[in-house]
């Protein structure tokens, strides 16, 4: 673990020599020692309450957490591969149906198509608000599994479309029903895995954004090749069935999917304590299902907040670019059919999985996660400034241009594990996790409006806008590591080594903030 996120525990040994000493009582004083905080407990340290047994060591049974953390790894992180792939797909097929003769089949014209693609994110953003309120209310995993059934069923429905208000109304239902994939995600990876372990583990994930852009590509490639005969178009059926694909997962996730550590059937209770005890140096909690206002109030008034708001919005100004219009640019190139250019676009799904492969590994292994932001940044700028400068006839170079943009796309789940990691407070961490996905959202609605019809067919504002945002994000992204430096040199000076007996500490489960948590440190 990184020097950043040492200390995080405070008053470790002192907190577990008093467990130790006084025994059963000092556990039992927990619920009231948090109530006088105001915050209550996390219902982990109810388990842990429960199991004091086994969080003693006094049942004989070894636990071996990396086996363990393997285990989860096979059966948590590939069903959110799956969420966050088909979330992508979903969207990104509207790309390739443009190319499939969608616009000519629906009689859209003017500033139809960049609408559609808008009021998918306007959706999508407005329903970050009560959502907010649903990722505390209802289980995490039923609440995502569910929203994957719909969106699925909205996807589908695409097909149906016949003139772009019916198309807009299905991609208006597909954007408030994916309203939740990434934040029930973050909430979701940062109950099983530390600061450090849950990087890599979103970054995996997360990997599915770069297999969608291959797999859109050959999809519609595939589906180009349909016949004229057929009773649906090459899109038409497209849109149904990845939707029903996106069903079967959805239906998936709810089945295998636990809400929390504790209700994994295939975990003992001796593993659970261990996980809960591994986990809690994290002193952000895994469940609290308490609303508390007065943490949206702390979290308004949070710098951290508005910083990482407004990165994910210039990050996502490109994201927006690469999701609506990359295949479009493409097919825009001398020599370039439709057919042509959905295999084209596939490379730039190789680059998106490179990169967040590379900053996976390196913040588990080297943290800086500021760093790594940046490493990926320079890449797309220089890519903004292919499309941008490069003669129309350079086919080549503007494709290359084109694909490097997307190294943009991994720090977005550097900027989702650092919501998670530096946000402590259920109710506070369900706002934030919300809102910078919103703010995602907020950049794809900026993105594609940046492509008019006047700039056709060259769209050259909306490429220099490309590099203009990826060097606000990169300046906005060093502010944030200077302020994370700032706040953790104000806190208390502790010892910098960190002690799993430190979970029966009532500070690590009450449900406090990273504010009120004078202990917490910032990871970076």
């Amino acid at each position: 673990m990184s020097s950043s996120e040492k200390g995080s525990i405070k008053d470790s040994k002192s907190s577990t020599k008093d467990v130790k000493e006084h025994g059963p009582e000092v556990v039992r004083s927990v619920d009231s020692d948090a109530a006088s905080n105001g915050g209550g407990v996390d219902l982990a340290w109810k388990f842990l309450n429960q199991h004091r047994d086994n969080a003693n060591g006094t049942t004989g049974e070894y636990v071996d957490l990396a086996a363990l953390r393997r285990r989860i790894d096979f059966r948590i992180v590939p069903l959110m591969f799956l969420c966050y792939t088909l979330q992508f797909l979903d969207k990104v097929i509207l790309n390739y149906a443009n190319v499939m003769g969608l616009q000519k089949d629906l009689n859209m014209g003017g500033n139809d198509f960049s609408n559609t693609a808008t009021f998918l994110f306007v959706a999508l953003l407005c329903f970050e608000i009560p959502n907010i309120w649903f990722l505390q209310a209802v289980p995490a995993a039923k609440w995502l599994g569910l929203n994957v059934i719909l969106w699925g069923t909205a996807t589908a429905c695409g097909a149906a479309a016949t003139n772009y208000q019916t198309l807009l109304v299905s991609r208006i239902f597909l954007g408030i029903f994916e309203a939740t994939i990434a934040p029930s995600l973050m909430i979701i990876s940062s109950m099983w895995y530390t600061k450090s372990e849950s990087a890599p583990r979103f970054s995996f994930w997360y990997l599915g954004l770069g297999l969608g852009q291959i797999i859109g590509g050959l999809v519609s490639f595939g589906f180009q090749h349909m016949g004229p005969d057929a009773r649906l178009s090459g899109w038409r059926t497209m849109f149904l069935t990845l939707g029903l694909i996106t069903v079967v997962v959805g239906s998936c996730v709810i089945i295998f999917l636990p809400d929390t550590p504790m209700q994994a059937k295939w975990m003992s209770d001796n593993e659970k304590v261990a996980l809960l005890k591994h986990v809690s140096v994290n002193q952000t909690g895994v469940e609290n299902r308490k609303f508390r206002g007065k943490e949206i109030l702390e979290a308004l008034t949070d710098p951290q907040v508005y910083l990482l708001l407004l990165a994910v919005i210039l990050l996502s100004v490109s994201s927006g670019v690469v999701t609506t219009y990359s295949a479009t640019l493409i097919r825009n190139l001398p020599g370039y059919d439709s057919k042509k250019a959905a295999l084209m676009n596939t490379p730039s799904g190789v680059v998106s999985i490179f990169f967040t492969l590379l900053v996976g590994w390196g913040i588990r292994f080297q943290s800086h996660r500021w760093a790594w932001i940046i490493v990926c940044i320079l890449p797309a700028i220089v890519g903004g400034g292919l499309m941008s400068f490069l003669p129309k006839d350079n086919t080549n170079g503007i494709l290359a241009g084109i694909y490097l943009v997307n190294a943009v796309v991994a720090p977005l789940a550097i900027f989702y594990n650092w919501t998670v990691a530096n946000i402590a407070g259920a109710t506070k961490r369900a706002f934030a996790a919300a809102i910078i996905s919103g703010s995602f959202s907020l950049g794809n609605i900026i993105g594609p409006q940046t492509f008019q019809a006047r700039d056709a067919p060259d769209y050259r504002p909306a490429k220099l806008a490309v590099m203009g945002t990826q060097a606000g994000c990169a300046l906005v992204t060093f502010v944030l590591f200077l302020y994370y430096v700032w706040q953790n040199k104000k806190r208390n000076n502790r010892a910098d080594n960190e002690n799993e007996d430190a979970f029966m500490s009532p500070e690590v489960w009450t449900r406090m903030t990273d504010k009120e948590n004078k202990g917490f440190r910032y990871s970076y």
